[in-house]
């Protein structure tokens, strides 16, 4: 996969606590005069939620900057 520039967190936590951590990706980029392209994001699983409590889910979620 070849995404360009980006910025990219590690989350650990439920799916629906995303948010905060897309909140810390926006302050970063901003901090460093980025700008996120939001009509787009990836999102890398790298647990199985069949077997991983909610607490300890791991997801990278990146956005395309510019």
């Amino acid at each position: 996969m070849r995404d360009g520039k980006c910025v990219e967190i590690l989350h650990i936590g439920a799916f629906d606590d995303e948010p905060i951590s897309f909140e810390k990706m926006e302050q970063f980029a901003l901090s460093n005069n980025l700008e996120c392209i939001k009509s787009y994001h990836r999102e890398i699983y790298l647990n199985n939620t069949n077997w991983v409590e909610k607490s300890k889910l791991k997801t990278i979620l990146r956005y395309i900057v510019k």
